[in-house]
């Protein structure tokens, strides 16, 4: 069994206007990282990468790569809708310190997998660093397969990891299943926090999901627990992550609901975001409290 990992994918700190908060930003870096999470990967879709500009974008990692100073991993978020724009933004990432690049393919048209092979063959090839795949068939209309997958790593050496938003356990086992005898180091993440212990349980490196953003310590102690094999933790947790997982269902747009409820735990943020997105209503808000009470009644 592989050693587990919690990955963060950090909210992104925004002021009244859609500018970067710098240091609202650095607070919630801080944060995370003194609760001992494994890592933060910026600019994944809970970081609203899809509305930033690219300037705006590589303001953002100015910030970020040197105020972390591997004192944790960072990943940046860097998919484009073309290989010229991510191309560019993954090289500047690595280039200012990052430790990788995340890469969500294109979205709004479905694409085949000689389409696929082309987009991320192009990348691996022009991108001076190591790469993770992030599959989200919800967002982009189609699948990363784990024999597309397999095809790609065969070809492309510093392609690195891969995150599994898809709630089908199924389909992570698969991927793992394929791809782990030829390229054991291979790292699989899920995307849903409730599906942590069942990724590391058929071969994969742990979750990269946004509930960390809000109660790391947890997190932090879940990872603790599956190392250690404390079943007796591992459950109590799960049953608590169960709970917290229904702030997902407060709204669609979850993002506006998790800043409020970060905001609930101390941390010195705004609940902005960018538009469309609207900060979180009366009815929400007394919805994310009842829940945050309820979840700290289960930790305490």
């Amino acid at each position: 069994m592989k050693k587990a990992k919690f990955l963060t994918p950090v909210i992104t700190a925004f002021d009244a206007e859609g500018n970067l908060d710098v240091q609202a930003n650095k607070n919630v870096y801080d944060y995370l990282i003194d609760s001992g999470i494994d890592g933060l990967v910026v600019m994944g879709s809970t970081g609203e990468f899809y509305a930033m500009s690219i300037e705006q974008r590589k303001e953002l990692i100015d910030l970020v790569v040197p105020y972390v100073n591997k004192r944790t991993k960072t990943i940046i978020g860097t998919g484009c809708m073309t290989i010229e724009d991510t191309i560019e933004l993954s090289n500047y990432a690595i280039g200012v310190g990052a430790d990788a690049v995340i890469v969500v393919s294109p979205y709004y048209f479905g694409l085949t997998d000689a389409n696929l092979d082309f987009y991320y063959g192009e990348i691996a090839k022009a991108v001076k660093g190591n790469i993770y795949l992030y599959n989200f068939p919800d967002r982009t209309g189609y699948d990363l397969s784990p024999e597309f997958t397999l095809n790609l790593l065969r070809k492309h050496g510093n392609i690195v990891g891969y995150k599994d938003t898809v709630s089908e356990m199924g389909h992570t086992r698969k991927l793992i299943k394929t791809v782990q005898n030829e390229f054991p180091g291979f790292e699989v993440f899920s995307g849903f926090d409730e599906n942590f212990v069942h990724n590391i349980l058929v071969g994969g490196s742990g979750c990269i999901s946004a509930l960390s953003n809000l109660y790391p310590e947890i997190f932090v102690n879940w990872v603790k627990s599956v190392n250690n094999k404390n079943i007796a933790k591992i459950a109590e947790i799960q049953n608590c992550v169960d709970k917290m997982s229904e702030l997902y269902e407060i709204s669609q747009c979850f993002i506006p609901i998790l800043k409020k409820a970060m905001m609930f735990k101390g941390l010195d943020i705004k609940d902005y975001c960018k538009t469309p997105f609207l900060q979180a209503d009366e009815k929400q808000t007394n919805a994310i409290k009842e829940l945050m009470e309820e979840v700290d009644h289960i930790i305490s």
